[in-house]
């Protein structure tokens, strides 16, 4: 079973006892350096010698049981099987005494898990069934990728994720609408093929070959794209042929690093993007697709300049489409652009694969952290995708190094962490996604209250609401309370959730599309409600509808903000935040 330890009274007690060694922030460090797991290590063998020494049995036996008590705390399970135990983990902790104040404690009040988990639908999960269970277990964002299946399939798909909508009283699924882009692949092939490496193997732009050493490939410019020299990656880099020469309509290479080629396999060449329109004549009718079924997000693939966001916004425009866009930066083109790209969207996601193929794999986490860093200190959301838990396609449990994976992508501050084939053709979809659930949960658990960029607010520094959602946050912090936020178009609700708050975000709109497309921001639990003309009234309504679905407990203290873009129930000039009681 995973376990994590918890810091314990004796953390607690020790910060509290020692007024006079140094600010609490140098005794916290002091205090939480010994618990690696080597000093662990070293305690236990200190027990050990102690135990062994010719001091008398008494004094050993006080020692050793101090050493115990130091050296062995609580620990929380966290691993899926251990989910419907934590009601009784937190009656533990409470035992302990009162420990809010213990950094990294895990506390009833913050169970409420803040990042989003984006789920792709595919054949393993799209069923009425299993889309309900996918919800109940933690899935915020239903995707459909468009490079497969047909618009019946994902018709289908949307129909069962607005019918959970519909019948849902205390959460809501957005969707969101991955187009395919201007993919480069192989050819139909009559069985698999070997490849060995030193092998030559040959692409052409001929179409309908494939024999054991030549493959046609699908884009008519491949062979003007590549040159002698460079590193053809298979698949996502599975498999790699080196660039020997080249004719009119084929490509020579050498095989570097061998295995099975399947039909219709995904082509990257390393360092260089396909000269292709980010947009393709298919993605175009994707699109309409979405815009007829009014989808909360579009991801659009392989974005190379801010030109491709601005013709898509455009045209949602003269549509009157109310669709946000999430660009995927995933081609080696689109990084001298990042700073103009994320700008022009409502949100970047990090789709690792492509990335790793184009640009050298040591690069990925760098650009990882760098793009979190940028969506955040310009207010867009941010998604981590890709291989986040490959391997529970088809192993019940992850690598360590995965969960490591999604703890870093939580604590660089994404809002969401994604998962593929995970969800979409997986053995045990639901496993991945209690996993994805309890590994961001503990790892938010462990998080400081009120860390955020110093740069963050630049895209909204013409806006009072700025300034009012900074201090919500930060009394919200010092208070210990949830965030209450009553929203028409979202802004205020984003805008808080980019500040990070220690608390939930509780966002009340009269809007079912804005509430849908909360789901996806960090922090925040998106509520439908009509608004009364009255504005006590509806305080009132907002306060008892946390109340009796157990979001909040009677007596507990709300900050309640009344700023944003819109006015509603107060003058333009007039923003304000209160404090109140339930």
């Amino acid at each position: 079973m995973a376990q994590v330890v918890a810091t314990t009274r004796s953390i607690y007690s020790s910060i509290i006892s020692c007024p006079s060694s140094g600010s609490l922030q140098d005794r916290v460090e002091k205090l939480i350096k010994p618990s690696t797991f080597s000093s662990r290590f070293l305690s236990s063998h200190g027990k050990k010698k102690i135990i062994g020494s010719v001091s008398s049995r008494r004094n050993t036996q006080i020692v050793a049981a101090a050493v115990k008590r130091s050296a062995e705390p609580e620990v929380i399970p966290v691993s899926p099987e251990d989910v419907p135990k934590r009601e009784e983990q937190f009656v533990q902790l409470e035992q302990l005494g009162d420990m809010t104040a213990a950094v990294g404690m895990w506390t009833k009040p913050i169970v409420r898990r803040k990042t989003k988990i984006v789920c792709t639908i595919g054949p393993s999960t799209n069923t009425k069934e299993m889309i309900w269970k996918l919800a109940e277990a933690g899935m915020n964002v239903a995707r459909m990728n468009m490079s497969h299946g047909d618009h019946a399939s994902h018709q289908k798909v949307i129909d069962l994720v607005k019918e959970y909508n519909a019948q849902a009283k205390d959460n809501v699924i957005a969707i969101m609408l991955d187009t395919k882009g201007p993919e480069v692949r192989s050819g139909d092939l009559p069985q698999p093929i070997m490849l060995s490496p030193g092998q030559e193997f040959t692409f052409t732009i001929r179409r309908g070959v494939g024999t054991s050493d030549c493959v046609s490939v699908n884009y008519d410019d491949f062979v003007s794209d590549v040159e002698a020299g460079d590193m053809l990656l298979v698949d996502g880099g599975m498999m790699s042929l080196l660039v020997k020469s080249k004719t009119e309509d084929s490509v020579k290479c050498e095989v570097i690093d061998g295995g099975e080629l399947k039909s219709r396999r995904h082509l990257n060449v390393r360092g260089k993007s396909a000269t292709l329109p980010s947009i393709t004549d298919k993605d175009w009718d994707d699109i309409k697709f979405g815009v007829e079924n009014k989808v909360d997000f579009y991801a659009v693939s392989f974005v190379k300049d801010a030109q491709v966001v601005h013709e898509l916004k455009n045209y949602l425009q003269s549509c009157g489409a109310d669709i946000h866009v999430i660009v995927k930066i995933e081609s080696a083109d689109s990084i001298p652009n990042l700073h103009s790209i994320i700008t022009a969207s409502d949100g970047a996601m990090v789709a690792r694969g492509d990335l790793g193929a184009e640009l050298p794999i040591e690069e990925v986490p760098l650009l990882q952290e760098e793009i979190i860093r940028l969506c955040r200190s310009m207010g867009k959301a941010v998604i981590v995708a890709t291989n986040m838990l490959e391997s529970m396609i088809v192993h019940p449990t992850p690598t360590r190094a995965e969960v490591s994976d999604i703890a870093i992508a939580v604590r660089e501050g994404a809002d969401a962490v994604m998962l593929s084939g995970e969800t979409a053709h997986g053995k045990f979809p639901l496993k991945a996604v209690k996993v994805m659930h309890t590994v961001s949960l503990r790892t938010e658990a462990t998080i400081a209250g009120s860390e955020m960029p110093p740069n963050l607010g630049q895209a909204f520094k013409n806006h009072t609401s700025e300034m009012f959602a900074y201090h919500a946050t930060m009394m919200s912090n010092t208070l210990g309370t949830s965030i209450v936020v009553f929203t028409r178009t979202g802004f205020m609700s984003i805008l808080l959730s980019h500040y990070r708050p220690s608390g939930t975000i509780f966002a009340f709109t009269n809007e079912k599309r804005i509430q849908q497309r909360l789901a996806l921001y960090q922090g925040v639990c998106p509520i439908y409600m009509q608004f009364s003309d009255d504005a006590e009234e509806t305080f009132e309504n907002a306060l008892s509808v946390l109340k009796n679905q157990g979001m909040v407990k009677e007596g507990e203290e709300v900050a309640l903000v009344q700023s944003g873009r819109q006015p509603i129930w107060r003058f333009q000039s007039t923003h304000n935040i209160q404090v109140r009681k339930v």
